[in-house]
């Protein structure tokens, strides 16, 4: 039995279909790009699915046997459908771990897992991003700086609408003068997720070295404690003691 954490990395693969700038930056998909990143990280068994697959990629069987889920989606989020949104939820419910990328953050995965809109403020002009450190010594940082930028972005701004994160791990600057909650964590169930803004399609974000960094280290803090399905009725136990 691997003792390695089990990744699964989610894409649409569209923009790299049809669009030419974003096939010349990511020619195999992000999620090629993310998962090759997290193969040579080590200590990770990676397999990637893709919108376009059978279930979207996501059978039983992918599912029952992923720690932890990376999604990133952006343009197709209504034709995932209800019951693979449904079985994920369940999943993290259960213990999985779900690291949601920038425009996934209106996807009905985190939707559903959070409970709210997630809807934002947005703008695309190619403005440089400070991310800000706020959580120096959480897992999640590990190896990272008090801050490190991206020189040209899409710009995501507050109101954030997101319960109030378990912990604030990247707080975001962007040039035109917006602030953003970019890293967010909460426990779910049994289930550990974090939302990390960086990663629009038509920009090399996830050839930035700390950007794949924070996603290892996501993934890491993100595998499941234990795995315990909480979808059935309960099982009503005899008492200990004498009644």
């Amino acid at each position: 039995m691997s003792d390695k954490t089990k990744v699964t990395v989610w894409n649409e693969f569209r923009h790299e279909k049809k669009d030419e700038a974003v096939k010349n930056i990511y020619p195999e998909g992000m999620h090629s790009v993310i998962a090759d990143y997290l193969k040579k990280a080590g200590g990770f068994e990676v397999k990637t699915a893709t919108l376009d697959e059978p279930d979207h990629g996501l059978s039983d069987k992918v599912l029952n046997n992923t720690d932890v889920l990376i999604w990133w989606a952006h343009a197709a989020h209504k034709e995932v459908k209800d019951e693979i949104v449904e079985k994920v939820h369940q999943r993290v419910l259960s213990g999985m771990g779900l690291i949601v990328l920038h425009s996934g953050h209106f996807s009905k995965v985190l939707k559903k897992v959070l409970g709210t809109n997630c809807s934002l403020k947005w703008r695309e002009i190619g403005e440089k991003e400070r991310l800000w450190n706020v959580a120096p010594g959480h897992e999640i940082t590990e190896g990272i700086g008090d801050y490190f930028e991206l020189p040209h972005t899409e710009m995501y701004g507050e109101r954030f609408d997101i319960p109030e994160p378990d912990k604030l791990i990247f707080l975001s600057w962007f040039a035109g003068g917006e602030v953003f909650r970019s890293g967010c964590t909460w426990e779910r169930g049994h289930g550990r997720v974090f939302y990390f803004r960086p990663g629009h399609e038509t920009y090399p974000i996830y050839h930035d070295q700390n950007v794949l960094k924070v996603i290892g280290n996501a993934a890491r803090w993100a595998q499941p404690r234990v795995i315990m399905d909480t979808s059935k009725a309960p099982h009503i136990p005899e008492p200990l003691e004498k009644i």
